[in-house]
């Protein structure tokens, strides 16, 4: 018999999604066409049941409830951080739901404090918050910080045995300078670019995974069976990588970083065949913290990646979304494709093989996926995060089904004018952290910008299947 933990595992990552044969038989072959799974499907203005604000637009049938607004106050009486990111359910019992929440903030300052804990970097604004929820009740129970000192932590993943492991995209260390920032000057007193592995309890003295390199990280997912990590990689660009534990299930034990070699495909940036499928192979880092190229006069992140490429690693075009489903990963390319609006892929691990499932026709049918994961009710979930920079494009989170069919699930429609302390057209603000109950009833995501965390619920079959 499983275990609750084994079981809880799967069910986060991997119930009904892809099927595999579908998935290469169908799903490439429909989904440029930009198709709705269900045409009848409208986004209606849609209430928060928290608030009574009109934040985003539903199908009819569903509602949600917020939370965690910057700024609030939390259990452990600090105050929300902003910038929400990437986000996990990493536990359930009883109907109690717990989540690690990301928070993407890349100023230095005093960092803030974890309960009977110590920050990574005194002078670091990043970190994780914790967040429980009563999926029977509907109702948001309790937040507190749970690591803090990091920087820029974008997203992450789950892991088998109850963690969240939290990525910083960045590689800003001791006196440099920010070159996104005006070249800004931090005042950090670590090194950063690492991957941390957080205790939703809380952690009490951070330790950075380094064998799992130094990068702009984005996501992070596990195959569950062999304990394998993949981690994908922020930039114009940028590498697919597989961390090998020494220990299955202790990463802090070190291990063997490699980039992924698509055969006969040195760049995957442009527009590939839909169902084209390619043989991978695996290139061993030689030094995974390096964080810059050797040699160069500037700066540029790429200490890792070039080390990766001498050996023949493929590039892809700003990889972030990753996770694990049906012995599967999946992860995307956020700018990759014709028209740069984004790329879905799929690596089967055991086969060894990459398929190209999604490539986005235009940012109208899709506008450059971020964060996603796999929807229990079958496919993928997906946040757009698109750089139209025009409130006129509000951003979306879609649904993509087993058969091919992309459906437009809810829309971003927030206007401020001081309600909680906000004012502003957020519109164009991009969705991050989608991630779904173990139940399947309840989905959670954020807004990044105000910064708010949502539990979103309804008829599922009329917008799935």
């Amino acid at each position: 018999m499983r275990s609750r933990r084994e079981f809880l595992s799967e069910s986060f990552s991997s119930v009904t999604g892809f099927g595999v044969a579908t998935a290469l038989t169908s799903l490439g072959g429909r989904l440029a066409l930009g198709e709705t799974a269900k045409p009848g499907t409208e986004l209606i203005p849609c209430k928060d049941d928290t608030t009574g604000i009109p934040l985003i637009r539903l199908p009819e049938g569903f509602r949600y409830v917020t939370t965690g607004w910057t700024g609030d106050p939390m259990s452990d009486g600090l105050k929300t951080p902003s910038d929400h990111d990437g986000m996990g359910v990493v536990s359930e019992e009883n109907g109690i739901v717990t989540l690690v929440r990301n928070h993407e903030v890349s100023k230095d300052g005093d960092a803030w404090a974890v309960k009977n804990g110590e920050p990574f970097d005194a002078r670091a604004l990043g970190g994780c918050t914790t967040l429980k929820f009563d999926s029977k009740q509907g109702k948001w129970l309790e937040s507190f910080a749970s690591i803090s000192g990091t920087s820029r932590n974008c997203a992450g993943g789950v892991t088998p045995w109850g963690t969240w492991l939290t990525a910083e995209e960045t590689v800003l260390g001791i006196n440099d300078k920010d070159h996104y920032k005006k070249n800004v000057k931090r005042s950090f007193q670590k090194d950063h670019g690492w991957v941390f592995e957080v205790d939703p309890a809380g952690v009490k003295k951070p330790v950075p995974l380094k064998d799992m390199g130094r990068f702009v990280h984005e996501a992070v997912a596990i195959d569950r069976k062999t304990g394998i990590v993949y981690e994908t990689e922020d930039r114009g660009t940028s590498g697919f990588y597989r961390f090998i534990p020494n220990e299955n299930g202790n990463l802090a034990a070190g291990g063997k970083l490699q980039i992924a070699e698509v055969v006969g495909q040195d760049d995957l940036r442009g527009s590939v065949e839909k169902q084209a499928t390619f043989d991978v192979r695996w290139h061993t880092i030689p030094d995974p913290t390096v964080a810059h190229t050797p040699g160069k006069d500037k700066p540029d992140e790429l200490g890792v990646f070039s080390q990766g490429k001498k050996l023949g690693g493929t590039t892809f075009s700003r990889l972030e979304g990753c996770w694990s489903g049906n012995g599967m990963i999946y992860f995307d390319a956020t700018s990759g494709g014709i028209a740069k609006a984004g790329q879905i892929w799929q690596y089967d691990p055991q086969a060894e093989k990459l398929t190209m499932l999604f490539e986005s026709p235009g940012k109208e049918t899709l506008n450059m996926p971020d964060n996603l994961c796999v929807n229990p009710h079958g496919g993928l979930a997906l946040c757009e995060d698109g750089d139209y920079g025009d409130s006129k494009y509000p951003q979306r989170i879609h649904l993509l089904s087993q058969d091919g069919k992309l459906t437009p699930f809810a829309l971003n429609d927030i206007e401020l004018e001081g309600q909680k302390g906000f004012t502003g057209d957020y519109r164009g603000k991009e969705w991050a952290g989608v991630t779904f109950s173990p139940d399947g009833q309840w989905m959670f995501a954020n807004l990044q910008t105000p910064g708010i965390t949502l539990a979103i619920t309804g008829p599922w079959e009329s917008v799935t299947g």
